[in-house]
């Protein structure tokens, strides 16, 4: 699941990434220097100086700012590279992070906390330093999801066995805004965790925009992972609510969540409209519900995007991609409609009342003076009304237009220049076919569209129970005793001999066995057996994963010789 050396368009994205985050610490390094001395000093002459510093720092963490921008709009790097003629989807980056040194702490607390040779656990010390390493570059496919599950469960159990809640480890985390690119640093997992979540939400949206949207089985599989990524995102938000990296927050992550979905209900739209549309009624009757529906959630999206606080940090490419796909789409939807009244007259064999009922779905009110009926009985209603939902779909797509306009970084996109410009020149061509002497005469406007889709999208919630894990620190012993918030003494040595009457202790409980009906006048009792002692070892060989069953056993198999046996309480 990991691909470290991969010289590929999107790790070179990351390195890039990794390179502008230093940039930009550095840079708010300066700035919180020259802040700290403005305010320190009275000599007019330094804060001159100082003022003409800071204005010069924040004029290149503005640029800084904007070339991570850039990189979180460079989409064409994460899309299929089979040649399309589809509007781009949003990925979200990988968030980056320095790397970190598990070694003395964890071997510390083996000696300290376990009392056992911390020397002996160096090798699972290092696969989880590996396991986090390889996390950095995980691969675009299920199994780079996989990998970055895996080391999510594992910090599960490395958190319960060596981060106490009353005591920071000395361990410290760093993790850069995707946004910003300002670092956040924390000795404690909450950080850590979530930032593998987002990851690993990132990279469904990564392998979403990668599919095939040519392909019936490649939108499919668009779908699911934009609706997988928005159910990691949506846990990310339930889960970990105070989070300090500004890219995890609950306004931001609700806003990515939106965009997710909205993009999973475009790749369906474009599922139906795949094989081609048919120019028959009830067919674009559909597609004109289904089109205005991606219109109304990307409407919605640019509207969240808009919102304070989001609006200082989303990407601004974004909010403006966000509103062009809400123009584009709902421009479409008014086509569909004019399509259906220019194009299909009421025929003698049809079923008007089937179509009177499907067209009414549509509206949620009719232009004063008309009715759906009427409309699909009259020539010249229909015609007029047609025209006037053409009239507003050229105004949708001029919109779109103008909006891509305004921003630099979606003018540099050809793929989108080009769906947008034919989209609006087909418009204008059917438009143009269309009788025109009663233009001046027309004061009808077109109704807005009520939207409807029979693909109703969700998120779908992270399913981590399919990745089996294995704990790296299993020979510490089950987790629900050996774990850091659990106090015990050091493993004690007791030697007896068997007596008459047996060992003078039951066990009881799981793993490991528990000493139980402790006899005060046995022999392991003046050798300092305590009632509820737990065996870890029975003649030098490890038995904390063994039953009641098995240690008995062990105990009895030694015969006449002297029984040792190790305790901790």
């Amino acid at each position: 699941g990991c691909n470290p050396l991969a010289e590929t368009g999107r790790s070179k994205l990351q390195n890039q990434r990794a390179v502008l985050n230093q940039q930009i610490l550095r840079a708010v390094r300066m700035r919180a220097g020259a802040e700290n001395l403005l305010r320190a000093t009275t000599n007019n002459k330094v804060r001159e100086q100082v003022l003409l510093e800071l204005s010069f720092v924040n004029s290149d963490l503005q640029i800084l700012k904007e070339e991570l921008e850039g990189l979180n709009i460079s989409v064409e790097v994460y899309q299929n590279t089979e040649e399309t003629f589809s509007i781009p989807l949003v990925p979200l980056g990988l968030k980056e992070t320095k790397e970190v040194d598990f070694t003395l702490p964890l071997k510390d607390f083996i000696l300290e906390h376990y009392s056992e040779d911390s020397s002996e656990y160096e090798d699972e010390i290092a696969d989880l330093m590996d396991l986090r390493q390889a996390c950095r570059t995980p691969s675009r496919d299920e199994a780079g999801i996989e990998m970055l599950i895996s080391y999510f469960l594992q910090l599960g159990y490395v958190e319960t066995r060596f981060f106490p809640p009353t005591r920071h480890m000395g361990v410290l985390f760093t993790w850069y805004d995707s946004f910003t690119g300002v670092p956040v640093c924390q000795q404690n997992l909450s950080l850590e965790k979530a930032s593998i979540l987002f990851n690993i939400g990132a990279l469904y949206t990564q392998i979403g925009t990668r599919c095939n949207r040519q392909t019936q089985a490649g939108l499919e599989n668009a779908v699911d992972a934009f609706q997988r990524a928005a159910g990691v995102l949506s846990y990310l938000k339930e889960t970990f609510t105070h989070t300090p990296s500004y890219d995890m927050s609950p306004a931001m992550l609700n806003v990515l969540v939106k965009m997710m979905l909205a993009q999973a209900q475009e790749c369906v739209f474009e599922q139906i409209g795949l094989p081609g549309i048919r120019n028959e009624f009830f067919t674009l009757v559909k597609m004109t519900q289904e089109v205005a529906k991606v219109g109304e959630v990307y409407m919605q999206v640019n509207t969240a995007m808009n919102q304070e606080p989001v609006k200082e940090n989303i990407p601004y490419s974004w909010s403006k991609l966000a509103q062009v796909k809400s123009d584009h789409y709902k421009a479409l939807a008014h086509y569909f409609i004019a399509t259906i009244l220019c194009d299909h007259e009421l025929q003698s064999c049809d079923d008007e009342d089937h179509q009177e009922k499907a067209l009414s779905q549509l509206y949620d009110y009719m232009p004063e003076g008309l009715m759906v009926l009427t409309v699909l009985k009259d020539k010249v209603q229909r015609k007029q009304l047609g025209k006037a939902h053409l009239r507003k779909a050229i105004v949708y797509h001029e919109e779109a237009l103008r909006a891509c306009g305004l921003c630099k970084k979606l003018r540099n996109i050809d793929v989108l220049q080009e769906v947008l410009t034919a989209a609006h020149k087909r418009s204008l061509l059917k438009y143009a076919q269309q009788e025109t002497e009663d233009d001046f005469l027309s004061l009808v406007q077109a109704p807005d569209i009520l939207s409807k889709t029979e693909h109703k999208i969700e998120t779908i919630a992270p399913q981590f129970s399919k990745v089996k894990v294995k704990d790296f620190f299993r020979r510490l012993g089950p987790l629900p005793v050996f774990s850091a918030k659990q106090r015990w003494t050091a493993p004690r040595t007791i030697r007896i001999h068997h007596e008459a009457g047996g060992l003078g202790f039951s066990l009881k409980g799981g793993s490991p066995a528990q000493v139980y009906c402790l006899d005060p006048g046995c022999s392991a009792a003046s050798m300092g057996l305590k009632e509820g002692d737990y065996i870890v070892s029975v003649g030098g060989v490890d038995c904390k994963w063994l039953g009641v069953n098995e240690v008995l056993e062990k105990l009895k198999s030694v015969g006449e010789q002297p029984i040792e046996f190790e305790v901790i309480s």
